[in-house]
């Protein structure tokens, strides 16, 4: 008999759409992926990750906080071996949360001492550079994203935004760090880390940039 797949990637989404198009596009790279809704459904064995789609985008920071905690109980029961937050992709939220307190919850939860945040989707032109994030040549502050009704995105510096609903410390690794590759991403971790910023944002312009990142941050 073959053995089964075990689970090593767990995520947690924010919304159902994000979630699910993370999920895809694990599928589309031929990774057997699984995808729950909500913190009743069972996890299913004999699959390489698996999505958890949460509603927690816009509700109270300390319900989404709780919610999160659950769902990486029941991943790392599960056996997942990495956690990735799935937030979106315009980094949708408020002075408040819930992005933050939530990375947070998770980083405290999981005993890791610094985490990356990396909102960028080159393929839709969404980028971030200088820590600021773009929607094509557009600001996110100066894109419809400002009229937003409930997460209006006016300020397009994520670390600012970031910092805003986060209790560490926010710090940016540069663009010229990132294009360096994932050694220099790994130095930079270590260096930030050390001057006590936990909450790290990567520029992020290029698919290129991407596989960097994740080839740096793989053991995280």
């Amino acid at each position: 008999m073959t053995a089964m797949p075990s689970l090593l990637f767990g995520a947690i989404a924010d919304d159902l759409t994000g979630g699910t198009e993370l999920a895809s596009m694990l599928v589309a790279r031929g990774i057997p992926t699984g995808c729950t809704v909500g913190l009743d459904a069972p996890i299913p064995s004999g699959n390489l990750a698996h999505v958890i789609l949460l509603k927690t985008r816009v509700i109270a920071a300390s319900d989404a906080v709780h919610q999160v905690r659950e769902a990486a109980d029941r991943l790392v029961e599960a056996g997942a071996r990495q956690i990735f937050f799935k937030y979106c992709a315009t980094f949708d939220s408020t002075p408040t949360g819930n992005i933050g307190p939530c990375a947070e919850a998770l980083l405290e939860r999981l005993g890791g001492g610094v985490t990356l945040f990396t909102p960028a989707l080159c393929e839709t032109g969404r980028t971030v550079y200088q820590g600021h994030m773009f929607g094509g040549a557009q600001l996110l502050g100066e894109s419809p994203k400002r009229f937003d009704p409930l997460t209006p995105m006016t300020d397009s510096n994520l670390v600012r935004v970031l910092q805003a609903q986060s209790k560490g410390k926010v710090g940016l690794v540069p663009y010229l760090v990132v294009d360096a590759g994932a050694g220099a991403i790994r130095s930079a971790i270590q260096e930030q880390s050390a001057r006590g910023e936990t909450l790290l944002v990567t520029d992020t312009i290029r698919e290129r940039d991407l596989a960097a990142i994740a080839e740096a941050t793989f053991d995280l």
